[in-house]
């Protein structure tokens, strides 16, 4: 069995629910599966990279977007095999989770990704589509822009989020401007911003607010084959 860093949270969920025993190594942020048991070596854009050389993996997996390329950079110079995913909707996230578990050492698509696939495939198209904004953080307030696998998500559930068309990604947007774009919800997700019901929904007064779960909007791996149902639900409840 390969040894195996992942320095993103979806991605150490998603070995370690195939290949026990695998990660050697994991980010402070990987919090599932919550009975992970290996070194952690710092955050996703602060790695400990001589604490990774020292564990000697023979992959580690991390994505372009949550990892910074000096220190993906240092750990290939080091002599590290890397292994970088780019997710951008859903059918990537799939793409991509088959080649990181086939370069883990997996002989086959486990039932989690197969039934994820399904429940995706399954998705009815949307009776109605709703306008969203959705902020990723507060002070500054910023928000979902374009070609983001969580704007992917929302679209495939009937959620057209405003600032789709945007240059950035992640674009800054003042509590004005988000207020005045008058969206049908506002969705809040717990991370990487946690969002609560008495941190968020209070910036959007006569506005409606759907809380959320991070790990469903964002994270690709095994909790994709439960995102459409629990979104779905919650967006739901933004309307009650």
């Amino acid at each position: 069995m390969k040894r195996v860093v992942s320095l993103v949270p979806s991605l150490t969920e998603a070995v370690a629910e195939t290949l026990p025993g695998a990660l050697v190594g994991a980010t402070d942020w990987c919090g599932h599966p919550a009975d992970l048991d290996v070194v952690r070596i710092g955050g996703t854009k602060n790695p400990k990279v001589e604490r990774i050389v020292e564990l000697a993996p023979d992959l580690v997996v991390a994505n372009e977007e949550e990892n910074r390329v000096p220190d993906l950079d240092a750990l290939r110079a080091a002599g590290l095999d890397v292994l970088v995913t780019e997710v951008r909707t859903v059918p990537d996230a799939f793409t991509e989770l088959a080649r990181v578990l086939d370069a883990c050492g997996a002989l086959e698509r486990p039932g989690w990704l197969r039934e994820a696939e399904a429940e995706w495939a399954a998705l009815p198209e949307p009776a109605e589509r709703r306008t969203a904004v959705v902020p990723v953080w507060r002070r500054p307030w910023m928000v979902v822009g374009r070609d983001t696998f969580a704007g992917d998500v929302l679209a495939r559930l009937g959620v057209h989020h405003l600032y789709a068309g945007h240059a950035e990604r992640y674009p800054r947007v003042s509590l004005d401007e988000l207020r005045a774009a008058a969206p049908d919800v506002v969705v809040l997700p717990d991370e990487p911003y946690r969002f609560t019901a008495d941190d968020g929904p209070e910036a959007f007064p006569g506005l409606a607010c759907a809380l959320v779960s991070g790990r469903h909007l964002t994270w690709y791996g095994p909790s994709l084959a439960r995102a459409p149902r629990v979104l779905a639900e919650a967006l739901r409840a933004a309307r009650r």
